[in-house]
């Protein structure tokens, strides 16, 4: 088995080169955990503008997924769902596969399923990210499977960490993930336009509304990074008989955090039954 290093720059491979591939090496690089010449894309063939955009890092790019294997330490797989399980049998067979790291980042594919379409000796993690790794924001949790290595779950944090965060987490914890974080920036997403909506209501003009409920949002949410809890900085904005304590009233009677929280536990119940399709 191969030990990887944090402090060399490691040869990392993509199966599947789609925009989160790109917004992965991209973090990478920018981090050094890989250099630009070290990274390998398998992209669809009809997918040109894909690997041109991974041709512009400096990278390689390919239409097939047998030389990313052999040419990488550590192998993401970055495909649909449903795609996972047949291209990795299609790599299995490869001598060079036994001792390489897997790192899925496909929703509802269990690591049991994952392990059985691999070599018995390949190590495997599943990691859920979310879009926000795109600008460098992600949020994302890992499992390791049954034959990785402390030292490969320490890697993947460190991966996945330059684009956001990244906290490990036993593996039926991923479900209740997918629903809140992987699912979570469309909650965001309706909550900032139902802001705006607002304050067009009230008489702002709409890219005003837009810009104040967006900056709103990434400030309240760098806010929580401190450390404070959303309780306590609700509090320390809504004054006696203030403008904030009548909208949250208004919020309250109307569901909104009930709401959110139905939003997460139907997205989880989703996941639940489309992890069960994907792994008979």
């Amino acid at each position: 088995m191969i030990k990887l290093s944090f402090t060399e720059a490691m040869k990392i491979g993509f199966i599947g080169g789609g925009r989160l591939a790109f917004a992965l090496a991209n973090g990478f690089i920018s981090a050094g955990l890989a250099k630009p010449d070290e990274i390998t894309a398998s992209c669809h063939p009809s997918d040109l503008a894909s690997a041109e955009a991974f041709k512009s890092l400096g990278s390689t790019a390919l239409f097939e997924n047998k030389p990313v294997v052999e040419r990488s330490e550590v192998v993401i797989v970055s495909v649909k769902p449903d795609v996972v399980v047949p291209v990795l049998r299609e790599v299995r067979d490869l001598p060079s596969a036994k001792n390489k790291l897997f790192i899925s980042v496909a929703m509802g594919v269990s690591i049991a399923s994952i392990e059985k379409a691999l070599p018995p000796e390949a190590r495997v993690i599943r990691v859920m990210p979310n879009t926000p790794a795109l600008v460098k924001e992600g949020a994302a949790a890992l499992a390791r499977g049954s034959k990785a290595t402390p030292n490969d779950a320490d890697l993947g944090r460190k991966l996945f960490s330059s684009v956001g965060t990244c906290d490990e987490v036993p593996e039926y914890q991923m479900d209740a993930i997918t629903a809140l974080s992987g699912s979570g920036p469309a909650y965001v997403y309706m909550m900032i336009e139902a802001l705006a909506e607002g304050g067009v209501r009230c008489g702002l003009p709409r890219d005003l509304a837009l810009k104040l409920a967006s900056q709103t949002t990434l400030g309240s949410a760098a806010m929580l990074r401190t450390g404070g809890h959303p309780a306590v900085m609700k509090d320390n904005v809504t004054s006696p008989a203030g403008s904030t304590a009548e909208g949250t009233y208004f919020l309250e009677e109307h569901g909104f955090r009930a709401a959110v929280i139905g939003a997460v536990k139907s997205a989880a119940d989703r996941c639940k039954v489309v992890n069960q399709q994907l792994n008979n």
